[in-house]
């Protein structure tokens, strides 16, 4: 179990960092993890990502880490049980689970697993992606896989937003050319930051999700030091797509979905070759505002 030891200073001024046990960890897999604000297209950018993941011929584990548990219906084509919930079932005795129990096979042979959340002010939502992990190892699920992908929530500050942080080779956060998505990426990347004093993971870069035009976010990422590394246009195929449980993989040939399907297959593959760890500096808020030019 993890140990919280006050380390003031280096994991966020005045946090309690968490140490992470050493048999937690994931190993022989390459890890990213998914931030966004709420809202802004995060689950659909991890789902999108893992199957473009397996047409470079990788294996894929999705881990969804919201309550809501739909990070991965549309690999899927439904809502399934998440961690969490099993364990109760079962009085949390995890020796009486079978991985079937808790892992769905979705398109593309992606393992797909929603952790789940405690209810709202009952309990922290990084205890659930431990719980998570940690059930995983003991069913050997991590072993035979290339690529891991944390669809992680959108609260900054709660521990379920940490959690995959310990785990990750690298973060990956989800925007919109607009300045509420743009602040919040900006808290974000202060988070992982400070995480990153700590641990291995490191950002990658941004994708600009659901726009029209990128002008602002790579006015931030001038700024900053930070590189916007994929572009998804705000196309109606990608709304239809969510209604129809599927991913952009599974839907007909139209020109904005091809269009789109290469971008993710770009992306992928830019992120198995390998990003360089990036170290953007974040601005403080007032900065943010004079910056996108608001008063």
């Amino acid at each position: 179990m993890p140990r919280d030891i006050p380390d003031l200073g280096q994991d966020g001024e005045g946090s309690v960092q968490v140490h992470q046990d050493e048999s937690a960890k994931i190993e022989g897999a390459k890890v990213f993890s998914v931030y966004g604000k709420g809202g802004i297209g995060k689950s659909t950018t991890s789902s999108n990502l893992s199957a473009a993941f397996t047409k470079l011929g990788k294996r894929v584990l999705q881990i969804g880490c919201d309550p809501k548990h739909d990070s991965t219906f549309t690999l899927t084509g439904r809502l399934q049980n998440t961690v969490i919930d099993v364990l109760k079932e079962v009085d949390f005795h995890a020796e009486e689970l079978r991985p079937e129990d808790f892992v769905a096979v979705g398109y593309g042979g992606v393992q797909c697993v929603e952790a789940g959340g405690p209810p709202a002010g009952t309990g922290c939502g990084g205890y659930v992606v431990g719980q998570t992990v940690k059930l995983l190892k003991q069913h050997h699920m991590l072993e035979d896989t290339d690529v891991v992908i944390f669809d992680v929530l959108g609260d900054v500050v709660c521990g379920g937003f940490a959690a995959p942080l310990q785990h990750a080779d690298r973060a990956l956060i989800v925007t919109a050319n607009d300045f509420d998505s743009i602040y919040a990426m900006n808290r974000i990347i202060a988070a992982v930051q400070a995480k990153s004093k700590n641990y291995k993971v490191r950002l990658a870069g941004c994708v600009a999700n659901r726009s029209k035009d990128t002008d602002e976010v790579d006015r931030y990422c001038r700024t900053v030091g930070f590189d916007r590394i994929a572009h998804m246009p705000d196309v109606d195929a990608i709304r239809r797509s969510r209604l129809k449980k599927k991913t952009l993989f599974e839907m007909p040939d139209e020109e904005d979905i091809v269009r789109c399907r290469a971008e993710y297959v770009r992306l992928a593959k830019l992120l198995w070759d390998g990003t360089e760890g990036k170290a953007p500096e974040s601005l403080p808020d007032r900065e943010i505002f004079e910056l996108l030019g608001f008063d």
